[in-house]
């Protein structure tokens, strides 16, 4: 993901509607050069789209997710499709948004993550994350461009917490989310403990106003790619016109002693286009943040929803 004084490439493109982005999408994998260059022959990589729930607004587009997959297949990778969606199960979302019919043709289904292994991040916090995500090569966060009602925006680093399986994410919530800087820190971290992290985000149609269900539709025409979902993550917040420290996610890598987020200490390459070739005007973000926290009765009704909704799978 790179390393301080190293450039790392971000390629950003327009692209104004999803029936471009097979033509796009791998020209943009190409120049990135995800892992370095890395040979994938005969390795696991994981990708990793947000399911939040059933609405296609809220999801990963199924295009960008298949153009990616059929990429990493034709450089002979292993290709798994994994998330824990937030409301329901990871097939039936899929099925839902017809990322099922897309990934078809490939022969790829879409997985649930599975349980995992208690890991200690660096802010002292212990959580379980799925050996799904653990046991991968390497893993492309394949995110939507969403406002978000908590954390302002999300993006690829925020959509790595669905690494965490089933219902420990709202138990995680719950647990942590009293301090939101603490919390964003928390998110933060699971980078570090994951698999080398490459990053694919799909602004082509954006979620703004809130999020990151209920937003509404917003046309960016944005596709991103590149080896650092942090860079990535930056580049796309500069963008939407925004600062980088507006963004508690973002603030918490500028803070953390992570190489990729030390402010100045890193350069940029954008061998496409540049964040300030994209006019977000009218795109609108959250102000006031609501608590990150889960009230006990909702986290008890979300846990009662979850595990009928598996069972019935």
């Amino acid at each position: 993901m790179g390393t301080p004084g190293e450039a790392n490439t971000i390629c950003l493109e327009k692209c104004p509607d999803y029936k471009r982005v097979g033509d796009v999408l791998p020209q943009m994998l190409d120049r990135a050069g995800l892992w370095g260059g890395r040979e994938l022959c005969g390795l696991t990589i994981l990708v990793k789209p947000n399911l939040l729930r059933s609405v296609p607004l809220a999801c990963t587009h199924p295009a960008v997710v298949a153009a990616l997959c059929a990429w990493l297949r034709d450089k002979s990778a292993r290709v798994r499709v994994a998330d824990s969606p937030g409301f329901g199960t990871a097939g039936g979302v899929a099925a839902a948004i017809g990322l099922d019919r897309a990934l078809a043709p490939l022969g790829i289904t879409v997985e649930p993550m599975a349980s995992g292994q208690m890991v200690r991040l660096a802010c002292g916090s212990r959580i379980r994350i799925s050996r799904t995500a653990l046991e991968a090569d390497g893993i492309v966060s394949a995110a939507r461009v969403k406002a978000h009602s908590q954390m302002r925006l999300t993006l690829s680093c925020k959509n790595l917490y669905g690494c965490v399986p089933g219902l420990r994410k709202a138990l995680y919530h719950t647990r942590e989310g009293n301090d939101p800087e603490h919390f964003a820190r928390m998110q933060a971290d699971i980078l570090g403990a994951l698999p080398p992290v490459a990053a694919v985000t799909d602004g082509v149609e954006a979620m703004h106003v809130t999020g990151p269900a209920n937003g509404q539709p917003y046309a960016l025409g944005l596709l991103g790619a590149s080896d650092s979902p942090v860079a990535l993550d930056e580049a796309v917040v500069l963008a939407l016109g925004r600062k980088i420290g507006d963004i508690p996610l973002q603030r918490a890598f500028l803070l953390a002693t992570h190489p990729d987020s030390l402010a100045g200490a890193r350069r940029r390459d954008y061998p496409l286009c540049e964040p300030g070739d994209f006019h977000a005007e009218g795109f609108v973000l959250p102000e006031h943040l609501l608590h990150t926290s889960f009230r006990p009765l909702r986290l008890a009704k979300s846990c009662l929803k979850r595990l009928w909704l598996e069972h019935l799978a």
